[in-house]
């Protein structure tokens, strides 16, 4: 995302001409663009697929496992329609920035499957997890092998970079951190290396605490994204040594702007900026999020890194 037609220029030439022609708002235009084009054709797939047709048009196939080959012991379908695929829109578009692809990871997407939706103790997913190691197991299983394949496909279309999302890794206690977390993250990692092994991985075990030097020792992720509570020094210090960090603005200081926004910015650079890391926040934005905010941290991060 570039801030203004000289950073435009200046990554495209090299060269750095004095144009303060704001390009933030045809950059995220463009962005909420392409979603639109994405989202049609998907329904559109989706709209083909219920009357009984394959994405290109053909008619399916109904056996015994229903519309879909995997049937109700094993992943459906996850490939990526051809009409969908990223790099080809990307190349249409011509967007100058990295893509990066995501997916939840089993034990979070457990916990909404099983709590159906948010909660505050988490205590029927936890139970059933503590009750029946077994079959609960066989749900993690069933999600890691789905998850494999939904990343496989975004590779496949085009995507830079997959991150695994695990905002609800934070309310385990170690053992179980360490069952339903690192062990199917790290099946994860592995299946994607075997077949993609230049393609970096990161991983967001949000809320780890103490466990995040662990999460990045024992899953194999390339990177590892922290929330907004871990201070960046112990970042700098015990993770960076040991692979690229991501993170950590608060959410909220992207709502206030302002000073406080640009020095806590700055403050990230300075500290994390001279080892491997991508600057994000620790969680998602928030809605309120004024866009002329997400403009002034374009600005910030344009600066040079000695700034």
């Amino acid at each position: 995302m570039f801030p203004t037609l000289s950073y435009l220029l200046r990554w495209l030439t090299g060269w750095s001409p004095n144009l303060p022609v704001p390009t933030f708002g045809f950059f995220m235009a463009l962005s909420f663009w392409a979603a639109y084009v994405v989202f049609t054709l998907e329904l559109r797939r989706k709209q083909r697929k219920s009357d009984g047709r394959k994405s290109d048009g053909r008619p399916r196939q109904r056996g015994a496992a229903g519309p879909t080959e995997g049937g109700a012991n094993g992943p459906t379908e996850y490939s990526v329609p051809a009409e969908l695929r990223i790099g080809r829109l990307m190349d249409r578009l011509l967007i100058c920035c990295g893509l990066i692809g995501f997916a939840g990871a089993p034990w979070t997407v457990a916990t909404y499957m099983v709590e159906g939706g948010g909660s505050r103790d988490f205590r029927r997913v936890k139970g059933w997890a503590y009750r029946d190691p077994q079959v609960f197991g066989a749900l993690i299983d069933l999600l890691a092998e789905a998850t494999i394949e939904y990343l496989t496909g975004q590779i496949e279309a085009g995507v830079e970079v997959v991150q695994l999302f695990d905002s609800w890794a934070g309310i385990l206690p170690e053992p179980a951190f360490v069952r339903w977390v690192i062990e199917p993250t790290r099946r994860i990692v592995a299946a994607l290396k075997r077949h993609f092994a230049n393609y970096p991985v990161i991983g967001f075990p949000r809320g780890a605490g103490a466990l995040h030097e662990r999460y990045l020792h024992e899953t194999g992720v390339d990177g590892i994204g922290i929330d907004t509570a871990v201070p960046p020094g112990y970042a700098q210090r015990t993770l960076q040594p040991h692979g690229t960090v991501q993170g950590n603005l608060d959410p909220v200081l992207l709502i206030v702007g302002g000073p406080a926004l640009e020095e806590a910015v700055r403050g990230l650079r300075r500290t994390l900026g001279r080892g491997p890391y991508v600057f994000n926040l620790g969680h998602g934005v928030l809605p309120e999020t004024p866009p002329e905010n997400v403009q002034t941290l374009a600005h910030v991060l344009a600066e040079p890194t000695d700034a």
